[in-house]
């Protein structure tokens, strides 16, 4: 029909469906708004990216191991976010304090690619690892009373704080940061007393303070297993040093050689019980690392207990975070992952519920 008008009447036409797709534009530019959640709808995230409607929905997704993307993070969280039909609120990732590059620098060049769409959870342990990536679990502790003296300082520790405040001066990003995760597994293992964590912990924070670093959210992370309960009262920092309250707990069943299967519900609950009424009230809590082993007898099991995350977590409304380890653990029967199969089922699922569709700040 274009072709048909005159130079007058072909501009005019041009003028109307340009203004019409303005409009279109405008018009899809506020439904993705609305449907991603308004800023002044009451869901924005707090300073401290607490989502007051519901939970952030997060992973720990291990580095590739094969093919042209191994060894890369991006690849691999890219991979698991086609698996499960969504795209990660938060990326929890490890490393130690050994200073190297990709497993002693905070905020390496896949955290910082993975960060602008989604927030980060990085787990900085006081150890040093003998193999990349902790691949066989074996470590060398620093030990929390040289941390808290200042030891590692200068050779550690600031590097690590300036590059985290570097992100958020030039990316306008805050992290999440868990020093020493599962800290009451830790006393055993000769990293020192409660107390010098407590001041291991305090100096870290102190010293994130000096150097002006103001973009960290503080996560303090227990394993959350009761038979610690007074070791982990005997670490707690203190309010005024911790925003988040961290647990990992999981329905491990044959894993550890036992028949008891656990629920979400029964997995959970007894430890958020026990922080909220022992630790704190106030704080909003993560399950910084949960999952399920399958069971071999039934394999609808495994999806039924992520399936039916959403309507039991509402009932624990402390939980504002939930992050899936997504990788297997040393022993038999312990694959936590949820690659394949009903766990993937059950887990799409969950995630799929609108507690966890929160807008990202």
């Amino acid at each position: 029909m274009a072709a048909r008008l005159g130079r007058v009447e072909r501009r005019a036409y041009t003028a109307v469906v340009l203004a019409a797709v303005a409009l279109l534009v405008a018009g899809i530019g506020i439904w993705a708004t609305e449907s991603s959640g308004s800023q002044d709808d009451g869901c924005a995230a707090t300073d401290l990216l607490e989502p007051p409607c519901g939970a952030w929905w997060g992973a720990y997704v291990p580095y590739a191991e094969d093919g042209p993307a191994e060894g890369s993070l991006t690849r691999a969280v890219y991979a698991f976010e086609k698996k499960i039909g969504r795209r990660l609120d938060l990326v929890y990732n490890y490393h130690d304090m050994s200073d190297t590059e990709l497993d002693g620098q905070l905020l390496t060049p896949d955290e910082r690619e993975l960060g602008e769409d989604r927030m980060l959870m990085l787990a900085w342990e006081s150890t040093v690892w003998r193999e990349p990536h902790h691949e066989n679990w074996t470590e060398d502790q620093l030990g929390w009373a040289d941390i808290a003296s200042g030891t590692y300082d200068e050779e550690i520790i600031d590097p690590q704080a300036r590059r985290i405040k570097e992100y958020g001066e030039q990316r306008g990003k805050r992290i999440f940061l868990s020093f020493d995760q599962e800290v009451d597994a830790r006393i055993k293992e000769g990293a020192g007393t409660p107390e010098e964590y407590i001041a291991a912990y305090r100096h870290l924070y102190d010293r994130f303070e000096e150097l002006g670093v103001d973009n960290v959210v503080w996560v303090w992370t227990v394993s959350g297993y009761l038979g610690s309960a007074q070791e982990m009262k005997a670490l707690y920092p203190g309010d005024d040093y911790v925003d988040w309250i961290g647990m990992d707990q999981y329905n491990y069943f044959l894993c550890h050689d036992t028949t008891d299967w656990k629920d979400f519900d029964r997995s959970q609950r007894p430890t958020y019980d026990w922080l909220r009424a022992n630790i704190s009230a106030e704080k909003p809590l993560m399950l910084a690392e949960f999952g399920t082993v399958p069971d071999p007898a039934d394999r609808d099991r495994q999806r039924d207990w992520y399936a039916r995350i959403p309507d039991t977590v509402r009932t624990m409304p402390g939980v504002r975070a939930l992050v899936q380890w997504n990788r297997p653990v040393p022993g038999d029967d312990c694959d936590l992952t949820v690659n394949e199969g009903p766990g993937l089922e059950g887990y799409r699922e969950a995630g799929a519920d609108g507690y966890f569709d929160q807008p990202l700040p």
